[in-house]
């Protein structure tokens, strides 16, 4: 199955394909950008505000482009398969919608992108089919959308800009009526895999899904022998998520490229714990 979305996909990565695939696919999706109300969401005020939008032109892309390829490439030392140098960019950008955070002097200091799953059929796949069997969770009935390459800039590491994307995360589910929310939820291998085994075995104790919805990765952590390494901190992003009510999706994938662990992340927003969804949702309702 993975095979035949891979082959499917466009080959995008070409230079001078680029510019040709964001100046239409992803172009089509401002219509929605243009009459998002992120002003309503988080006003700016003061010189550490932040307030979130959708990415309107191929600048604002390319902006969050240079952000991830900051994070990913210069923080994590990530290999990445770019051909545009300074920008992190894969086939998948030109059918997302990208949600971006910017701070009071318009710089962007964190972001994500939305795959739909009309934009996925129309690709081929989903970016987690890349790493893991999606079948159990492509048969739910109702509607699924994709987060993925999310970011924020280091000084900007916090609850506010966390909050800024989920603000703008909640708009979407509540106006397209999403059902389920997926992505991918990187953590530290650590050495031979062990920190990130770990961390996986204490999180499935309370997060797990139900043994008819885990997926299966196409690369698994090795099995490594060794002592039990200190507990490692939940990342930021992935606790968030978790606190809003999301579950991990079984066992993680192995990430050479990015020497992590992904861990497939699955929200069911009708379950989103309803202190959030006061403060996320409802304003949508």
């Amino acid at each position: 199955m993975l095979q035949r979305h891979v082959d499917r996909l466009p080959d995008i990565l070409n230079l001078r394909d680029v510019e040709v695939v964001l100046s239409t696919e992803s172009l089509v999706v401002t219509e929605f950008a243009r009459h998002f109300p992120s002003a309503a969401l988080l006003p700016t005020v003061g010189e550490r505000s932040v307030h979130v939008e959708f990415a309107e032109s191929r600048k604002d892309i390319g902006a969050a482009q240079r952000l991830r390829y900051t994070v990913f490439a210069g923080e994590m030392g990530a290999r990445l398969h770019n051909r545009i140098p300074g920008l992190d960019h894969d086939r998948f950008d030109a059918y997302c919608q990208h949600l971006i955070v910017r701070n009071a002097v318009d710089e962007v200091v964190g972001c994500t992108r939305i795959l739909t799953a009309s934009a996925a059929q129309r690709l081929g796949g989903f970016y987690s089919q890349t790493e893991f069997d999606l079948t159990p969770i492509l048969t739910l009935p109702g509607q699924l959308m994709e987060i993925g390459r999310t970011c924020i800039r280091a000084d900007y590491r916090n609850g506010a800009t966390i909050n800024a994307l989920w603000s703008g995360l909640a708009a979407f589910i509540a106006i397209h009526q999403i059902d389920y929310l997926i992505g991918c939820a990187s953590i530290p291998l650590g050495e031979h895999g062990l920190a990130a085994q770990a961390l996986y075995t204490e999180l499935a104790q309370r997060h797990l899904v139900t043994e008819s919805l885990r997926v299966k990765p196409h690369l698994p952590l090795p099995r490594g022998d060794g002592p039990v390494p200190p507990r490692c901190a939940i990342p930021p992003l992935l606790k968030a998520c978790l606190r809003l009510g999301a579950q991990i999706g079984g066992e993680p994938c192995l990430d050479a490229d990015s020497q992590v662990a992904d861990m497939l992340i699955l929200l069911f927003t009708v379950r989103i714990e309803r202190r959030y969804a006061r403060h996320f949702l409802d304003r949508y309702q």
